[in-house]
């Protein structure tokens, strides 16, 4: 079951489908690029298929497939990049959601060499803080999830090098909007460093703010809440 609310395989299918075309709509997944995964149970994954536009995605498309990535269920075949979202899954057990896109000011970032960790405002803490860099690999290999393995356990979100970004959380709400941020943040530090005065946070304040969002999380989560959204689990976005 993923813990967003929707506890059955067709709300998760629904889910799929409504962040898939939300992706698509922000320029996120050009194409038929880009993928998103849920936990269906701790054995089982729902998956978007390979070669389907996310904007055009229905959720009798998506797959089902084990923990090794092997099909179990589904018309259409298993996203190549299936290895990225059980390499997460197996590293990380409170992640019920992975969401892998090319979002492009983020992309630029990543095409670019430069991982997203300067901290430049206090958003960036209080999110999903410093987002490193995995090194270049073959899409569609399982080098890509061999390059992301020493940042998945410290880390929400992933540059991978001359390709996109991953993000995840416990819910598809929060990995999107991981997704969604990362891309903010990297329009940020492009227009602060082309205006020519970027002023990074310093330790003490990124301590500061690192307590102030412990806090916070703790706080939420007695109210039931997305430490992300500060909404209760469970909000979707409407089609």
């Amino acid at each position: 079951m993923n813990e967003s609310g929707c506890t059955t395989e067709e709300g998760l299918r629904r889910e799929l489908v409504r962040f898939s075309r939300w992706l698509s709509r922000l320029g996120f997944t050009p194409g038929t690029s880009g993928n998103l995964s849920v936990r269906l149970d701790s054995r089982r994954l729902l998956v978007t298929p390979t070669g389907v536009s996310k904007g055009l995605v229905k959720a009798s498309d998506m797959v089902i497939v084990d923990l090794h990535g092997r099909l179990l269920a589904g018309s259409r075949k298993v996203t190549s990049e299936i290895s990225m979202h059980l390499a997460v899954y197996g590293q990380r057990q409170d992640v019920g959601a992975v969401v892998h896109s090319h979002p492009p000011t983020a992309t630029a970032f990543a095409c670019s060499g430069r991982a997203l960790d300067e901290i430049l405002c206090q958003e960036a803490v209080m999110t999903v803080g410093a987002v490193p860099l995995a090194s270049y690999a073959i899409t569609g290999t399982a080098e890509v999830a061999a390059s992301m393995r020493p940042f998945i356990s410290e880390h929400d979100a992933i540059l991978l090098e001359n390709h996109g970004a991953v993000s995840y959380g416990v819910t598809l709400l929060e990995a999107f909007m991981k997704m969604e941020t990362v891309e903010h943040l990297a329009h940020v530090a492009l227009v602060a460093h082309q205006l020519g005065s970027a002023r990074p946070l310093g330790r003490d304040q990124v301590q500061q703010l690192q307590s102030a969002r412990t806090k916070y999380v703790e706080n939420v989560q007695e109210e039931g809440l997305s430490p992300q959204s500060g909404e209760r689990t469970g909000r979707t976005y409407s089609d």
